[in-house]
């Protein structure tokens, strides 16, 4: 019976239970998800040679005939060896199987075989070890570029490669091409049918190359046609305009002026919500640029419409911290503001929650709290996040949906990202800057050090502590051994030898993010209330509470961090009227890895860091763990893609203008793939 995309793969021969679960573990079910389950690297083994010619340690296909019946040897229990003496023209070779012993009898003497591997021994007793072994009439894994793809257990590259065989050779063609003709030819994109065959068996690296372009031309395509979509229906949908009162008002709540920046972020968010439709902006701005001020102003202009905000921040700790500097703000201007974060319980969350849903509060400020059950509000009209990478566009349409008309949505983030990425990331986003720090902050020195200053730093760290301030030293692993690579600074154990050996007369706290919530919120405070010299800490600390004492941030093994990371973390000191300094210790000898930090010591600019990073990276560091909430990319990468991203979105953008939203017939499938490509995001397209 002919295989069809649909079908499942627990249909095919030899997929009992067992594999078909191995498989859905890796989010294959049909034959579809195998076609578009794309290798993630490859192994040529195209090479042939003789038995006398072949290289040493480097592996190679030999067409070898079985000379005499191969042996069976039980060396011990669980150890047994089946050897075979294979022969070409010029020269003979043992094969030495471990433990497959129905290789006795699938060697038949006589028959030549296509053999892969590595061949080793000198001239005369030449081996091989657990060869690759093809009947050289049935041949599918030799002589040929094979695939290799992402495993899980009881599912081998074997059985994968050859599932993929029969499905790429019997469903290839039926795959619908859903890029438009003229697109196709204007962009040199090969057809759907051959970049399928050429990603899982490619004839030759210009074949793999070909099919490669289209597919991450094809699937940024999709994500920024998914993304302008987006932002079309959000532009089309009815919001509840704000009435702006003079600026002036809520500029005489304010100890301080604000900078001129924030000024111009405020006017167009005053311009945004006064508007149709709803605002759905991003404000980017350094750690320390005077988000949280931009935030208040809409909080406040939401009250003075009669309309409700809500801010969520990633964790209680943040949550605390905006409620104790916005609160006292805006209780001046009559705002009731709220706290929820789960710490909040029994008959203080009832209260709260029955004065939230009666209109009782304006500002209501926690964690993801804001989002469960049983969060009512009387006219929420405003919705801010605060470190938009940790929360997804999923979350933020949850908080939104509980508003009885689409409200107003601002963003704020202190992750500069590249604003070639942002279209991407942020693509239903308009984008605001904040690229001024308030007067009187003083820049961070930054340093970078070799492992020969180690003694210099830890006696810098007891001046600094010696004159009243206090220090992060922040290590890339939890644990010993956890990451892969020796020499690197384990944050427990760490801290009990800096405790007990180098500090053993100052406060040494840890914390990191194996800690239960409530134990590192205690650490935290802890630190930020100065009853701790030195916090060692993971980067658990990138988000974090407000300590303006603190005026060392010491960084172990630097060289493992990305650079926008890195200035994440050295925003953490420079908070107060100290000069603050942070410390890059490293012990490579890479002389690019030095350079890269070298880039730190020369500027505090995050978007010029973000570039750089860009450059030198990749995308990694915008990207980790996918808290971007953006579709899961199979084959595309979003920063090694660059100039494949700039020419999809531009073919994108084309195509909307002559179709804005894809209606025509012959558009169709091509909205399916895009409705596809985000199903992950729920209904966010229905």
């Amino acid at each position: 019976m002919a295989l069809r995309l649909a079908d499942r793969l627990d249909t095919l021969p030899g997929i009992g239970p067992a594999r078909a679960r191995g498989l859905e573990k890796l989010g294959l079910v049909t034959v579809e998800d195998l076609l578009r389950c794309y290798p993630r690297s490859y192994e040529d083994r195209r090479k042939f040679s003789t038995v006398a010619a072949a290289p040493v340690d480097i592996p190679v296909c030999l067409e070898l005939l079985v000379a005499e019946p191969p042996r069976l040897s039980r060396i011990r229990k669980g150890l047994e060896l089946v050897k075979a003496r294979l022969v070409d023209d010029t020269g003979s070779l043992t094969a030495t199987f471990f433990n497959q012993t129905y290789m006795k009898d699938a060697l038949r003497p006589g028959e030549t075989y296509i053999v892969y591997g590595k061949v080793e021994g000198p001239p005369g007793r030449r081996q091989m070890t657990n060869p690759v072994c093809e009947r050289s009439d049935r041949v599918r894994f030799t002589g040929c570029i094979l695939p290799v793809y992402a495993l899980t257990h009881g599912i081998s590259n074997n059985l994968l490669a050859g599932l993929a065989r029969r499905c790429v050779d019997e469903c290839a063609g039926q795959l619908e091409e859903v890029l438009p003709g003229p697109l196709r030819r204007e962009h040199a994109l090969a057809a759907a049918e051959f970049a399928c065959r050429s990603i899982h068996f490619p004839r030759d690296e210009e074949a793999l190359e070909l099919a490669r372009r289209r597919l991450i031309f094809e699937e940024l395509f999709y994500l920024t046609c998914g993304m302008a979509l987006l932002r079309t229906r959000r532009d089309e949908a009815a919001g509840v305009p704000f009435a702006i009162p003079p600026v002036e008002e809520f500029l005489a709540l304010l100890p301080f002026p604000l900078t001129g920046a924030q000024r111009r972020v405020m006017d167009e968010m005053a311009a945004d919500v006064s508007a149709g439709p709803p605002m759905n902006r991003l404000v980017q701005g350094d750690v320390g640029s005077g988000k949280t001020m931009v935030a208040a102003y809409g909080a406040w202009l939401a009250a003075k419409n009669g309309r409700q905000c809500a801010l969520m921040a990633p964790t209680e700790l943040l949550a605390e911290q905006h409620f104790r500097s916005l609160a006292p703000l805006l209780e001046q201007a009559g705002l009731r503001v709220g706290l929820l974060t789960g710490a909040v319980k029994g008959k203080a969350r009832k209260e709260l929650l029955a004065a939230l849903a009666a209109g009782e509060l304006d500002l209501l400020i926690g964690t993801h709290a804001l989002l469960s059950e049983g969060v009512d509000y009387a006219d929420l009209g405003l919705v801010i996040t605060d470190e938009q990478h940790r929360f997804g566009v999923a979350q933020r349409a949850a908080l939104s949906a509980k508003a009885r008309q689409p409200p107003h949505v601002l963003v704020l983030s202190a992750t500069p990202i590249p604003r070639t990425l942002s279209l991407v990331i942020y693509g239903d986003l308009d984008v605001s800057v904040i690229d001024e720090l308030p007067p009187g902050r003083t820049p961070v020195q930054t340093f970078v050090v070799g492992e020969d200053k180690r003694q210099r730093m830890y006696g810098f760290v007891r001046k600094l502590v010696g004159e009243g301030r206090q220090a992060y030293i922040v290590c890339p692993a939890v644990e010993e051994g956890e990451d892969e690579g020796a020499g690197l600074k384990a944050a427990t154990t760490y801290a009990q030898g800096l405790q007990t050996e180098v500090f053993p007369d100052l406060r040494v706290g840890l914390v990191h993010g194996k800690m239960k919530p409530r134990e590192k919120d205690a650490v935290m405070t802890a630190f930020a209330g100065g009853e701790l010299d030195v916090l060692v800490s993971t980067t658990v600390i990138e988000v974090g509470v407000d300590v303006p004492n603190a005026a060392l941030m010491v960084v172990e093994n630097a060289d493992r961090f990305g650079l926008s990371q890195l200035h994440q973390l050295r925003g953490r000191v420079g908070r107060g009227k100290h000069q603050s300094y942070c410390v890059l210790v490293t012990s490579t000898r890479n002389p690019d890895s030095r350079a890269r930090l070298k880039v730190l010591t020369k500027t505090t600019d995050g978007f010029q860091i973000a570039e750089e990073d860009l450059k030198l990276r990749g995308p990694g560091d915008f990207f980790g763990q996918r808290q971007h909430g953006l579709p899961q990319l199979r084959i595309a990468d979003l920063a090694g893609d660059m100039r494949v991203l700039k020419e999809a979105q531009l073919a994108a953008q084309e195509l909307l203008e002559r179709d804005p939203g894809l209606k025509r017939p012959e558009h169709a499938p091509l909205l399916k793939q895009i409705h596809r490509l985000f199903e992950q995001h729920g209904d966010m397209f229905n």
